[in-house]
């Protein structure tokens, strides 16, 4: 197993007790914003996600709800589907874990290798046990006597199950860790996993008993036993590319993962047993680990008895979805935890889609339309570059007196590539708005409303830098916001030379891109 020139991209797969929430939606847009970008370099690009139907809690869910467990879990996971055709999620492969045949061979290979290895042994075990989690936790972990992801008591339990011998690889655990040979995004995260190392590892109960869990995969060899969701989950991003079948092309061309995105509640499976399993099984390791936060809601956790849960489809049918993807992308840290409120979300719609990019685009289409017939040449005997004298646009000072071609290719578009390349995807989009922000600021200094009527010539050439600013800005935010992208670069009919633009043939605008909201939908 090797790779070369691809690029293999995960999120976690969502839990099908329920339909997707705002969180979900927030992980997904992460994963498909670097899909499209690496895609948009050239490189072959993998992308799944995909649903975790079995455990516990989806089992007492469905029986609480009346329904059988593949009744129950199909609905909901149309759900994520219908969301992720909505948002425009570019997933190439969508694995669920009730696929017996695409995820269950790949799921117990594993378990046999692993087995193989020895690292598999079978005890009593009495502990306790969160559903909410599918794991068990130990008395440290709790608040009050209750799990602090679940505000729920966890159930004492004791029985006999198979267990994985995650202590085993403490040692390798460390040194690729601290090496970052497997790299944990945000360096936070990492020493956390690096604590939980120091602290001591436990082996990992890797089955439950089929009499009080009958919804999963058996273990082989008739033991009466199910395949414990944590060795059955993870086992999905191999699985998803061919592992346990004869149909593998896909495993030799992607595994091992380049990165990994999952909420910080389970960086702990992903980041130490994951590895761990994969060591055992003598497959390659994941490069990254990216760990995303939570989404609050006006500082609070999102609770519907409170009233403050984000329905992700209200406003995808209310604004849009490039709407919302640009919200995530930019208004909330890709490391951290963020706060989702309509208030907020209207105040950024309106000052960065609908008077930013939307205006910008707006007015500089008109005045090419009724100046020019839409019809921009470049001007190759004259250069109007950047002045900053009227007002200094943040981080452009420097470049005070320099062409906006050279702007974009010297500044703009490195610090972009820079903070893609890095999952930074607030910072680069930042530097999006950073170029749109230039070019505001460029029009408002030069005034080719004003200028057309004594220059026309310098006009043509202003106009033609904005326009020039706006195709790069249209192959920028195209992993950001596709549709958006898609419009803009029709409407602005560029013509290329060497991958430059060299004129432009603009469209009437018929409408904004983005319609100002004036009251709370």
């Amino acid at each position: 197993m090797g790779k070369k020139d691809s690029f293999y991209i995960t999120t976690a797969i969502h839990y099908a007790n329920a339909g997707p929430h705002i969180g979900h939606t927030y992980e997904g847009v992460l994963a498909d914003i670097i899909a499209r970008y690496k895609r948009g370099q050239g490189v072959s690009t993998f992308f799944l996600s995909g649903t975790d139907e079995h455990g516990d809690k989806i089992l007492r869910t469905a029986q609480k709800n009346g329904e059988e467990p593949q009744i129950f879990v199909n609905e909901n996971v149309q759900k994520f589907k219908d969301l992720y055709k909505k948002i425009q999620i570019s997933n190439d492969y969508f694995i669920r874990t009730t696929d017996k045949e695409k995820h269950w061979p790949g799921a117990i290979k594993l378990w046999e290798e692993i087995e193989e290895k020895g690292d598999i042994y079978v005890a009593t075990y009495k502990g306790l046990y969160c559903v909410g989690c599918e794991d068990f936790l130990t008395e440290k972990k709790l608040v009050d006597g209750k799990c602090p992801y679940h505000d729920a008591k966890p159930e004492e339990i004791e029985e006999e199950n198979f267990f994985f011998r995650l202590s085993k690889y403490s040692d390798q655990l460390k040194k690729l860790i601290e090496s970052d040979e497997i790299k944990i995004m945000p360096e936070s995260k990492k020493n956390e996993m690096l604590a939980i190392i120091e602290n001591g590892l436990e082996d990992v109960s890797f089955s439950r008993p089929e009499r009080e869990i009958l919804w999963g995969i058996p273990v082989p060899n008739g033991t009466n036993q199910t395949i414990y969701v944590w060795c059955d989950a993870l086992a999905n991003y191999i699985s998803a590319l061919g592992y346990g079948t004869d149909k593998d092309e896909l495993l030799k061309k992607f595994w091992p993962a380049d990165v990994h995105i999952v909420g910080k509640d389970i960086v702990r499976f992903h980041a130490l047993l994951w590895p761990a399993m994969l060591l055992s099984a003598g497959l390659p390791l994941p490069k990254n680990i990216w760990v995303h936060g939570f989404l609050t809601s006006g500082g609070r956790k999102m609770s519907k008895s409170i009233g403050n849960v984000v329905e992700p489809m209200e406003y995808i049918d209310a604004y849009g979805a490039d709407a919302l993807r640009y919200y995530l992308a930019r208004e909330i840290s890709p490391f951290d935890d963020g706060d989702f409120t309509k208030e907020r979300f209207i105040e950024v719609y309106n000052a960065n889609l609908a008077n930013g990019l939307g205006n910008l685009v707006s007015r500089t289409l008109k005045m090419t339309e009724q100046y020019f017939a839409g019809q921009i040449e470049r001007s190759l005997s004259v250069d109007i570059p950047l002045r900053l004298k009227r007002e200094t646009i943040s981080g452009f000072e420097a470049l005070d007196g320099n062409s906006i071609p050279h702007i974009i290719s010297q500044k703009i578009l490195p610090e972009y590539k820079s903070k893609m390349e890095d999952f930074d995807i607030q910072q680069s989009t930042d530097s999006v708005w950073g170029l749109i922000g230039l070019l505001d600021g460029y029009i408002a200094e030069y005034e080719p409303f004003k200028l057309i009527k004594t220059d026309k010539d310098k006009t043509e050439n202003i106009l033609w830098n904005v326009l020039y600013g706006l195709h790069f800005v249209s192959l920028m935010i195209e992993p950001i916001m596709p549709s958006t992208a898609s419009k803009i670069k029709d409407l602005l009919g560029t013509t290329l030379k060497d991958n430059e633009p060299i004129s432009f043939q603009t469209k009437e605008i018929k409408e904004p891109l983005f319609k100002r909201i004036e009251t709370l939908k």
